[in-house]
């Protein structure tokens, strides 16, 4: 590639994409402890400490000395970069890259998803695909700003109690929902966690996920998609693949998967299930 595709480490990626990206990792926090995003805390150990803790973990944003470290490895190799960013409504990493990029203004281009998790994965996904097929840096996150407005992320999760203790929903809500198995339906929307509606258990919550993928417009199956889990086991997304069956059969015969990080997946919980798409465009 002649572009170097820079990214946070709340993108969810394949392990084929994060292989060709530099990551910028954050830091982690369950009380007094510290960990490095993906470096000294795996997955499955932030969920086995998530499953333990009382306690909520907190995140720390990359900072600008973190980015411009990189930056000037870029700038000294005579390369070009395009950075991307978690949604800036939801951290102040994007502000961070933009300072450190300011005196890399003709090489470094910072892009802000818009997204997160498996969302912006997608968006990263692209990006090496563009690289790839020779597109350069300017070019490459102009496009990538006009192809985030067609992103789709949604998901569902299997406990509300992770909701409660973000402050997303009441503790009377919660324990509400957990009573009459409530499964909130949700999605990213200008870079916020919504709630698309509810459903009673787990199959008509997968129903509910496929009526909202067609209400969106449908899967671009030409460009990334991409499914993401929370927890220790992928089971609830295997059946939710199953229930879905007639979303995939025609249209493809390979379906990439990714653990939903530590970013978003503190609010959803283990047991939650999320997809990413780029929506069909409507013929002009």
């Amino acid at each position: 590639m002649n572009v170097r595709i820079i990214i946070d480490s709340t993108a969810d990626v394949t392990p084929e994409v994060k292989e060709k990206v530099t990551v910028i990792p954050m830091h982690l926090y369950f009380g007094d402890e510290e960990y490095v995003d993906g470096v000294s805390l795996t997955y499955k150990q932030f969920y086995e400490k998530l499953i333990e803790s009382d306690e909520m973990p907190r995140t720390s944003q990359a900072n600008p000395d973190m980015f411009l470290n990189v930056f000037k490895e870029v700038h000294e190799k005579g390369e070009k970069a395009v950075v991307i960013t978690l949604a800036s409504t939801l951290s102040g990493t994007y502000q961070n890259a933009l300072i450190a990029a300011e005196d890399y203004e003709d090489s470094i281009y910072v892009v802000d998803s818009k997204n997160a998790t498996i969302g912006s994965g997608i968006l990263v996904e692209l990006a090496v695909r563009l690289a790839e097929q020779g597109m350069d840096a300017k070019e490459l996150a102009e496009t990538l700003e006009k192809e985030r407005e067609n992103i789709c992320l949604m998901g569902m999760v299997d406990t509300l109690e992770y909701l409660r203790k973000g402050g997303r929903i009441s503790k009377t809500a919660a324990v509400a929902g957990e009573l009459l198995s409530i499964k909130p339906v949700l999605c990213i929307s200008d870079g916020k966690i919504e709630v698309l509606g509810k459903a009673r258990g787990s199959k008509k919550a997968n129903n509910y996920l496929v009526q909202e993928i067609t209400k969106a417009g449908g899967i671009d199956f030409k460009m990334p998609l991409l499914l993401g889990y929370g927890g220790l086991t992928d089971v609830l997304l295997q059946k939710y693949i199953e229930d879905s069956r007639a979303i995939w059969e025609g249209n493809t015969d390979h379906l990439n998967c990714s653990c939903i990080g530590s970013v978003i997946g503190t609010h959803l919980g283990p047991g939650s299930v999320a997809i990413a798409f780029f929506k069909n465009k409507k013929e002009q």
